[in-house]
């Protein structure tokens, strides 16, 4: 044992330099160890948020999510896309008769009335979440059971329909997925989400990454921006052969052919009419994955579904 009187050894640059030796030595180091070039690189936050160290921060955002999902085995997924907006139905029916009753007082207001027209349709959408939750429940019970990660559900991790997709695989007991992206505004994850498999991304690019990169089938319901931008990309991936063919299912034939004239890209000659071929339509969720099956059987992959 060492004696209390023994003084343990200390390497020399375990102290400062002496203010015997130099009186300014104190100031100066101080000065030196408040500098970012000095600190540790996971605290040197400026550095990690520069122009510079982009790459880096795609590489981590791209990594974070990909280390968790192979932790979680997570080797297929099904992808489903739509509106943030569409809600529950007694939701969208409550907020419907509270701007009834707001127009009985201003009955000549143009912006109340154009807010109820916009309810009445988003009452009349409220059904494709019912479709969402009944299409994440088919997905939590696909393969050997709500335990088999093997297919595995994955939204955007928002509200609307992707909450409804995540909470179908949450009533039966199921994982799923959700992909947050960081926004200017504060948002929330829906709660249905596994709180492993939710990630947050601060790029868009490799947030979209990782909903192909997995995917075995992509259902769309109706949505907007977002939705659209999503869609496209896949399609314009399996288009170009940049990624191998995939079921994509549109959820709503009259909403999407609204949204898109796709036969009219078809006459026009900016698609080739094969392209038609990239996607199917269907009225239901249950409709939605029977085209999956029937997707795969045709194509002779039985592994998946």
């Amino acid at each position: 044992m060492k004696k209390k009187s023994e003084k343990q050894y200390q390497f020399p640059w375990q102290q400062p330099k002496s203010t015997l030796e130099d009186p300014n030595a104190e100031k100066l180091i101080k000065e030196i160890m408040k500098n970012p070039s000095y600190q540790l690189l996971e605290e040197n936050i400026s550095f990690i948020n520069s122009n510079e160290a982009r790459g880096i921060r795609l590489q981590l955002d791209y990594l974070r999510a990909e280390a968790k999902l192979r932790e979680e085995h997570i080797d297929h997924t099904i992808v489903v896309f739509g509106s943030a907006r569409i809600i529950e139905h007694d939701t969208a029916l409550k907020h419907v008769k509270e701007l009834e009753k707001d127009l009985e007082k201003s009955v000549q207001s143009e912006t109340l009335l154009s807010q109820f027209r916009i309810a009445e349709r988003m009452l009349e959408k409220s059904t494709y979440y019912n479709e969402a939750r009944e299409f994440g429940k088919l997905v939590g019970l696909s393969g050997k059971g709500p335990n088999d990660s093997r297919v595995t559900l994955m939204t955007g991790g928002g509200p609307g329909i992707m909450e409804a997709a995540n909470r179908g695989a949450f009533d039966v007991g199921a994982k799923s997925i959700g992909l947050n992206i960081e926004l200017p505004h504060e948002q929330f994850p829906n709660p249905y989400i596994t709180p492993d498999l939710c990630f947050q991304f601060h790029y868009f690019a490799i947030r979209k990454l990782h909903f192909l990169q997995r995917a075995k089938a992509l259902v769309v319901f109706p949505g907007g921006f977002g939705t659209l931008d999503e869609l496209t990309d896949i399609l314009t991936l399996i288009q170009t052969h940049k990624t191998p063919p995939i079921p994509v299912v549109l959820v709503s034939g009259n909403y999407w052919n609204k949204v898109i004239d796709f036969n009219f890209l078809a006459d026009e000659g900016v698609i080739a009419p094969g392209d038609l071929n990239i996607f199917m339509f269907a009225e239901s969720a249950h409709e939605a994955w029977e085209k999956i099956r029937e997707w795969y059987k045709d194509n002779e992959i039985h592994a998946l579904l």
